[in-house]
């Protein structure tokens, strides 16, 4: 048991950091969350989670139907935000910033399996899995668990030195570490990312309904159409939606431009034609979004979504026409 208590928490933070995680915390598994658990299953009572299947999962309520033997996670997150802006006009799509650069789970995925390959050559006995939005786990809760940042009233995580514009990830483990102290909550009486929502997704704080969120529908849905209520607000967002992050003061305050590379943004993507993807063939949208998270848009829902931003902007011409 001596080679699974050796090893400090210091020492495992400060391997993180030489990675190049921007944040680590240390979150201690006490068993079932009852106060998490009762409030997921609410959520998904009332169908919030639309047809994300994949949030029902029995794991996502009990960490240790992942992992029996964990003990600890070590929560990370990546500041993935850059200066760039996108430009006025109609006529362009609108790419959320986290999908601007490279795939985040590869980035995230590579320095995770090194700081989990590193945890396991430590001592004989030591276990570690590794996740970044790809298992049933709440990572917002662990995230502000571990002291990373707190659950904001759009849903987000959000930190104090970056604002919301992190990626979220962790290493489970059966070792014993030291707990962070959890993040405090400081979103105190703003309701900006609820006020400016323009589909009205965020139902109170701390709650969104998927089924009235522009990034669900336009990543996630799979339909032929989208709703009215969706198309007719959409703003030319085509890929995600940062409405809710841009209007919050602390992004406003406190964002910093990432040191990651692959974050910066591929050429056309902030600046996408809507007519030009309302048209993007197969071939022409796996040459553009090569090793990028926009390839969960499937050619034919990036397509529905330009059309659908196209068909509101002729609308709102047509009546600003007839009101000359």
């Amino acid at each position: 048991m001596s080679s699974l208590t050796s090893l400090s928490t210091h020492t495992i933070k400060e391997k993180a950091y030489k990675l190049g995680f921007h944040k680590v915390g240390v979150a201690v598994v006490l068993g079932v969350e009852s106060k998490e658990k009762e409030r997921l299953r609410k959520w998904i009572s009332l169908g919030y989670h639309a047809d994300m299947d994949w949030m029902t999962n029995p794991k996502r309520e009990d960490i240790k139907l992942l992992m029996p033997e964990v003990r600890s996670l070590v929560c990370v997150a990546i500041n993935y935000y850059t200066p760039h802006s996108r430009p006025l006009g109609g006529e362009y799509g609108k790419i959320s910033r986290y999908g601007w650069g490279r795939d985040y789970h590869r980035i995230l995925h590579k320095k995770l399996k090194q700081l989990a390959t590193w945890l396991e050559s430590q001592g004989e006995g030591i276990k570690a899995r590794y996740y970044a939005d790809t298992g049933p786990i709440q990572d917002k809760v662990w995230a502000e668990k571990a002291g990373i940042g707190w659950i904001a009233k759009n849903g987000n995580v959000i930190t104090r030195e970056y604002g919301s514009w992190v990626f979220l990830g962790e290493v489970l483990t059966n070792l014993e570490l030291e707990g962070d102290t959890p993040a405090t909550q400081h979103c105190g009486t703003c309701n900006r990312c609820i006020e400016a929502c323009p589909t009205q997704a965020i139902t109170q704080p701390f709650v969104v309904d998927a089924n009235k969120c522009i990034a669900y529908h336009t990543i996630e849905n799979r339909g032929e159409t989208l709703p009215i209520n969706i198309e007719r607000n959409l703003q030319g967002w085509v890929a995600g939606c940062d409405i809710c992050q841009d209007v919050c003061p602390w992004n406003q305050r406190f964002s910093q431009v990432t040191d990651v590379v692959d974050f910066h943004p591929y050429p056309g993507n902030l600046a996408p034609k809507l007519l030009e993807l309302s048209e993007i063939t197969d071939e022409q949208w796996n040459e553009k979004f090569t090793a990028s998270a926009l390839r969960r848009i499937k050619p034919k829902m990036l397509r529905r979504n330009a059309r659908a931003n196209l068909t509101t902007l002729k609308l709102n011409n047509d009546s600003k026409s007839n009101h000359l």
